[in-house]
């Protein structure tokens, strides 16, 4: 890893045994920022897709094309930061409808609405497959391309997680707000808030949201459309199913590292999210996309 900031975290604020059991949690990831000079180019913000003969451009039936978001070439990006399920090789394609304000006001996607979820979509091209510039359908502007590096990194999961409210709490895992927070744990909460402060591009590990767990959102649309309850343990046992395939967050600050002038919603992220058995066998059509401001 080249860098660990979260376990240095827990060393320096947990007592050892809670240390152990928190950083255990700990998963390795890729970060994406703007490529630098001859840097290798692992992944492509914006821009225009690459698409095999016969593929045609993504679209939510009903409503029109998908925006192109970007491209993820799986054997550029460096291994000791993905999990062992992730492709080796081939191309990752993610698409999103109306994520620059085109669509009509009743097709917004939301995750916690099935019926909108074509509204995202992933495709995989497999590795040698022959691809061609796609053309831009009509009434979609391509947003600017940005290439990207990638670097390794550590995640970790957010503490509003069931796992992660087990490996502080114990088996109780009561935690129902954070102005309850345990007095001993406060200076870790603290320190974990300062420290998460830059959501930014990643592929793989540990989500890191803008508002709360991200899991959740999606297991409370697979689970009878949000009727559950935070605390259910149905819910938890599916939100911990779902981990991060990517999250893209916006673009058109004028930070020099976010040239591709796109804005999720009010300097928004998206996030996709996929069980690790669909992950492994490349469903990507069962990929979920949640989006946060």
């Amino acid at each position: 890893m080249t860098d660990e900031p979260y376990s240095r975290l827990a060393a320096e604020h947990l007592p050892d045994a809670l240390a152990r059991r928190w950083t255990a949690l700990l998963r390795p990831c890729v970060r994406l920022r703007r490529a630098e000079g001859d840097e290798q180019v692992v992944a492509v913000l914006g821009g225009t897709p690459e698409l095999p003969a016969g593929v045609a451009w993504p679209e939510w039936p009903g409503y029109g094309p998908l925006s192109f978001v970007a491209s993820v070439r799986c054997a550029a990006l460096p291994r000791g930061g993905l999990a062992a399920e992730f492709p080796q090789e081939g191309t990752l394609l993610f698409f999103s409808f109306s994520v620059d304000g085109q669509a009509e006001e009743d097709a917004f996607m939301s995750a916690d609405d099935p019926e909108t979820w074509p509204g995202a979509q992933v495709l995989y091209i497999p590795e040698n497959t022959p691809v061609v510039p796609a053309d831009t359908p009509s009434g979609l502007a391509p947003f600017p391309r940005v290439d990207l590096g990638a670097a390794t990194g550590q995640s970790a999961p957010d503490l509003w997680l069931p796992q992660a409210r087990q490996a502080l709490l114990g088996d109780s895992g009561h935690w129902p707000h954070p102005r309850d927070t345990p007095a001993e744990l406060k200076p870790f909460v603290r320190a974990f808030g300062q420290l998460r402060t830059r959501v930014g591009h990643q592929i793989g590990g540990h989500a890191v949201p803008i508002q709360g767990p991200v899991e959740y959102e999606i297991a409370n649309a697979v689970l009878s459309n949000g009727t559950h309850a935070w605390g259910d343990p149905p819910l938890d046992r599916e939100a911990a199913q779902w981990a991060l395939l990517a999250q893209f967050s916006s673009d058109s600050d004028p930070d020099p590292d976010r040239d591709a002038k796109t804005a999720w919603g009010d300097e928004g992220t998206l996030y996709w999210l996929i069980r690790s058995e669909d992950l492994a066998a490349r469903r990507f059509d069962q990929a979920r996309l949640t989006v946060q401001v």
